[in-house]
């Protein structure tokens, strides 16, 4: 089985995942540390990767290039969107990430990588703009689980962003834009990455606040990182299960 990579921003958003793995061990590469352990048959590599795009896609492709993973998972936390119908402590998953400040900004307004003509990446004829897919199937999983367990979990367009929303009217505005749910720093770069390695990338983040006024008073990073973490604990716990034989039908000889 090959590993599971988990990129997050900040170890704030990895320490309950680091405290859950056997054999643990902190590594240190060039230019990234990352913790190495196993959770039950699982070889897991996490890494506190830094804020920002930048900072993701490096971490994610140096790491990627060392352990050749089955999956990358990218955590933490994200702002909600008005009308995503999110609350703080929900959990969110990508469907989809949006590059949401490439693009030029001309007497008319915004406009995005498509119009300029830039793809960002170029797969033989198809062209990825600023709307970069995740895996459909890990997706579907997450859904699956928290179903089975009853969590509050949405999925949605993301946001990648460098300069965060501080006010209602920019949150509504990139809503306007790109019909997404949420907004973060670094997810768009993580799945790009993936993409451009060919391998699976599932996002999901803890709401730690809604995009509105800005005010931190009214922000809960604590309950959203420890929420997502337990969420992808027991995602992790469900890939380690050895698969079910499919039942055997006994055929009754005619007497």
């Amino acid at each position: 089985m090959r590993p599971i990579l988990i990129i997050a921003a900040v170890p704030q958003e990895t320490i309950l995942l680091e405290l859950a793995l056997e054999k643990a061990a902190r590594m240190k590469a060039v230019a990234h540390d990352y913790v190495e352990g196993y959770l039950g048959r699982l070889n897991v590599i996490i890494c506190a990767a830094g804020i920002g795009k930048i900072n993701a896609a490096a971490a994610t492709a140096a790491l990627v290039e060392r352990f050749r993973p089955g999956l990358v998972i990218n955590t933490g936390c994200a702002g909600a969107y008005q009308g995503s119908g999110l609350s703080i402590g929900n959990l969110a998953v990508a469907s989809e990430e949006i590059l949401g400040d490439e693009g030029v900004v001309t007497s008319e307004g915004w406009q995005d990588l498509r119009s300029m003509g830039l793809p960002s990446l170029v797969q033989g004829n198809r062209m990825h703009y600023n709307e970069i897919p995740l895996s459909k199937h890990a997706a579907e999983k997450a859904m699956q689980l928290a179903d089975y367990y009853g969590v509050n979990l949405a999925r949605g367009r993301f946001i990648t962003v460098s300069t965060c929303s501080g006010s209602r009217q920019r949150g509504e505005e990139l809503v306007r834009l790109f019909a997404a749910i949420s907004e973060n720093m670094e997810g768009a770069a993580v799945a790009l990455t993936c993409l451009r390695y060919g391998v699976d990338c599932l996002e999901i983040r803890g709401i730690s606040n809604l995009v509105d006024e800005r005010d931190m008073r009214t922000w809960d990073i604590p309950r959203a990182v420890e929420a997502v973490q337990r969420f992808v604990l027991k995602y992790l716990e469900e890939m380690d299960r050895p698969e079910q034989p499919e039942p055997q039908h006994l055929t009754v000889p005619e007497m």
